[in-house]
């Protein structure tokens, strides 16, 4: 390989037919002279635009390359040459980083020797070490192209914003248990928003049998093993309820308050009384509206009960979670809209109080298809207000363009299966961490089960990995008709 030109922080590079290199791959580009090196990733690969290729190309038949006029005759052998620089590939190149004295820096103005550099491979390993990806507690995502594993660093997904995202049936949702299983593992305390009922599998393997995670999952299914009783609501927690899941007016609001204060001081809070209580209350007939309104949503959810032996305690089970590590899931697969709401607004509600309390030191929360559950403006509340009380999000979405763009202006980690489509990778290409060349050129071409990983998990080196197997129950594959030969047979 030899290096051909730079312009900005793209490199241009000569490549022969017996030098393979492909999307993803990472060239190190060393001057020996000045003891300095470019790491350079490959983000596209073209034919060479020799001079003189194309003529040569069609004086050739295209059936067996016999010449048009006259024999075929070679008396000085060039044809062998003239095939090999016909074949000739230009690798187009994102500089990464410049190596000086095992150092890495962002830096791409210096300028290797055109004629004196050497180029060659870099493997992933070789990058990670020079990277200092340590690994100090290894989640192995899988398998790269030269055959090693990419393990990043659990500590880095620490106190950070990440964003799963990919069309569907590529692999967003085995990537999320296996960073669940992982953090689990080492004792995180992790709530999963499970909008398809997919999760509640990760402490079960393929066979059925119970793995080392089963005694660390918590599912709670609103309405059924998950009930909250009235009397122990905290009243910020329910206005929170009332006011960002309800929408319910301010004026309606501060009513209601003094209507919930009423009953607990006098000990009478019930659903029962408190639907009386509004009823009857002395107020405008459209803030009486308003408030028998909410309180009919939240009667009917069925996730609010007067009886104390079939209520779920959520501290308690972050207690649990604390102690060795677990992971609550909110199975919200057949939770309608508005119940799924103000189920998701209580468990942020209390997990926001839990860490105030310093009941516990933080969370991580899997939040799938969002958008289908939270308001957009209160996105930015769970990124960065709830971010300083130690709610680490991750978002799993396959619309990509429902996350606001200060949202992804903000995302550490980003892991990107594969888009065709150009305007979901437009969106994608607005993270700060990303550059828009690599997203559009790499993560088109990604197979399924592949994953581009950008962001502080690789030390900003975007890495193409194919996520590895898991021993858990699949729960999350759709539901076919003809799934099957026996089923193609038995219906023929």
């Amino acid at each position: 390989m030899k290096l051909y030109k730079k312009e900005g922080n793209i490199v241009q590079i000569l490549g022969f037919p017996n030098e393979n290199a492909e999307k993803g791959d990472y060239l190190i580009v060393e001057d020996a002279d000045v003891a300095k090196a470019l790491i350079v990733q490959v983000i596209d690969v073209q034919f060479a635009a020799v001079p003189g290729v194309l003529e040569e190309l069609l004086r050739t038949l295209p059936d067996g390359g016999e010449l048009i006029r006259g024999e075929d005759i070679d008396p000085l052998e060039i044809a062998p040459h003239i095939t090999y620089i016909q074949d000739a590939s230009l690798l187009i190149c994102k500089i990464r980083a410049t190596l000086e004295k095992d150092v890495l820096s962002p830096s791409s103005s210096w300028l290797p020797s055109r004629s004196q550099s050497l180029i060659r491979k870099l493997s992933v390993p070789a990058l990670m070490k020079l990277a200092k990806v340590d690994g100090r507690l290894p989640i192995i995502l899988g398998g790269t192209k030269d055959s090693s594993l990419l393990t990043i660093d659990a500590t880095q997904l620490d106190g950070t914003l990440n964003i799963i995202t990919g069309k569907k049936g590529c692999g967003k949702s085995h990537l999320s248990k296996l960073l669940i299983a992982s953090l689990v593992g080492y004792k995180a305390t992790v709530v999963i928003f499970d909008l398809n009922g997919e999760y509640g599998s990760i402490g079960i393997t393929n066979d059925g049998r119970r793995n080392l995670y089963y005694d660390k999952i918590y599912a709670l299914t609103p309405a059924q093993n998950f009930k909250v009783a009235i009397d122990q609501l905290h009243l910020n927690v329910v206005m929170g309820i009332l006011v960002n899941a309800l929408h319910l007016p301010g004026t309606s609001a501060r009513e209601f308050k003094h209507i919930w204060k009423g009953l607990k001081d006098r000990g009478s809070l019930t659903l029962a009384n408190l639907g009386e209580a509004i009823r009857s209350c002395n107020c405008n007939q459209h803030v009486r509206d308003a408030l028998a309104s909410r309180f009919h949503s939240l009667a009917n959810s069925g996730f609010f009960t007067d009886n104390r032996a079939e209520a779920t305690l959520l501290e308690d089970n972050l207690q649990k979670a604390k102690d060795q590590g677990g992971a609550i899931i909110v199975n919200l697969k057949n939770t309608g809209n508005i119940d799924r709401q103000i189920v998701v607004e209580y468990v942020l509600g209390k997990l926001v109080d839990s860490l105030q309390n310093w009941k516990i030191k933080a969370v991580f929360l899997f939040a799938e298809e969002a958008h289908l559950y939270l308001r957009e403006t209160y996105w930015d509340d769970i990124v960065t207000r709830m971010r300083h009380f130690g709610i680490f999000t991750t978002f799993i979405t396959n619309q990509p363009d429902t996350i606001q763009e200060t949202i992804y202006r903000q995302a550490d980690n980003i892991f990107l299966f594969n888009f065709t489509n150009e305007h979901d990778l437009d969106v994608v290409s607005r993270a700060s961490r990303v550059d828009a060349e690599t997203v559009r050129s790499i993560a088109r071409d990604l197979p399924p089960q592949h994953c581009l990983t950008l962001g502080r998990v690789v030390r900003d080196f975007p890495m193409v990995t194919k996520v590895r197997a898991l021993d858990l129950k699949t729960m999350g594959e759709t539901r076919l008709f003809f799934s099957s030969p026996e089923t193609l047979m038995k219906n023929h």
